[in-house]
């Protein structure tokens, strides 16, 4: 159904607008944030949630944030040591939720596939109260499943600065001069520094909330999980020949453009980067791994502190 309404959505409305069909059907959010600084969340007339901007993210975030992919690289780390409100839970990493990682900051998910797999999951390990980043479509495809779900969770948009909610279509020359964005010199990859604004969306989510994290100026980064290198095979949530379909493989180049873009960001703001995924892509931008937080490490304190 989800292809018909893509395929449709681009010979209607065009290339600049067939992103719309992400909103489609029933989803609205208002364009003007309330005094308070929210915007409302309408689905099928109806209001079903609030959006809260990047304050929020940034009032809750510890000193150091760490991101934590689904790679398999996750099966030999030990996520239960990040300190409080430190870590970013991408997709199934919510899996570790309540059982390992306790006190998260927030959850992301842009890919609307995982809420549509998933979403018992979801139900099960985000709790009332948690700050949710998710994409227009993924706040669609989750009104599909149960609309009142989302009204006791903080959200914030993950809105596609290229492809923005109810906005034509954009270029990286539209953008290249705007205030809080940076481009590198071929214009193949973007960064936001204020996500209020939209985010570059890149072929994995890690992208977007990295970006995310840039904006709470932590004094480190770190990357748990985010292997990007070996995408095809099962995520460390998943089955052996049970594992979903990725485009993280195929997007490898530009995902590292852009995380290359984020290192060079990082390290202008003095913002330490640390890798704590053994099989990392990134260890490619210079970010050596770093096994402090590895299952076969001395037992140590109760949490690392980096």
């Amino acid at each position: 159904m989800r292809k018909l309404i893509k395929v449709g959505a681009r010979v209607l409305l065009g290339k600049a607008y067939a992103h719309a069909q992400d909103a489609f059907p029933g989803l609205r959010i208002s364009a003007a944030a309330a005094p308070s600084g929210t915007r409302q969340v309408e689905y099928r007339g109806r209001q079903v949630a609030v959006l809260h901007d990047v304050d929020t993210l940034r009032r809750y975030a510890a000193r150091s944030l760490c991101i934590l992919g689904s790679g398999p690289s996750m099966l030999g780390s030990r996520p239960g040591l990040l300190a409080p409100h430190s870590a970013l839970a991408l997709n199934g990493a919510i899996s570790l939720f309540k059982d390992e990682v306790t006190q998260p900051l927030a959850v992301v998910i842009e890919d609307e596939r995982f809420v549509f797999r998933h979403f018992a999951l979801m139900r099960e390990k985000i709790a009332a109260g948690q700050i949710c980043l998710f994409s227009v479509s993924v706040l669609r495809a989750v009104c599909e499943q149960d609309a009142a779900w989302l009204a006791d969770k903080h959200l914030i948009l993950v809105d596609n600065i290229l492809k923005p909610y109810r906005a034509r279509r954009r270029s990286f020359q539209d953008v290249l001069m705007r205030p809080n964005v940076v481009v590198n010199a071929t214009c193949s990859a973007g960064l936001s520094l204020d996500p209020n604004q939209g985010v570059f969306q890149a072929g994995s989510v890690a992208v977007s909330a990295f970006q995310f994290a840039l904006c709470c100026r932590p004094e480190s980064i770190g990357f748990m999980g985010i292997d990007i290198s070996n995408a095809a095979g099962p995520r460390f949530y998943e089955q052996p020949g049970g594992a979903a379909y990725s485009g993280v493989a195929r997007a490898q180049a530009r995902i590292l453009d852009h995380f290359a873009l984020g290192v060079d960001v990082a390290r202008q703001r003095g913002t330490r980067l640390l890798n704590f995924s053994p099989t990392s892509a990134l260890e490619e931008l210079g970010l050596a791994y770093d096994d402090r937080f590895s299952r076969d490490y001395p037992a140590g304190p109760d949490s690392i502190d980096f």
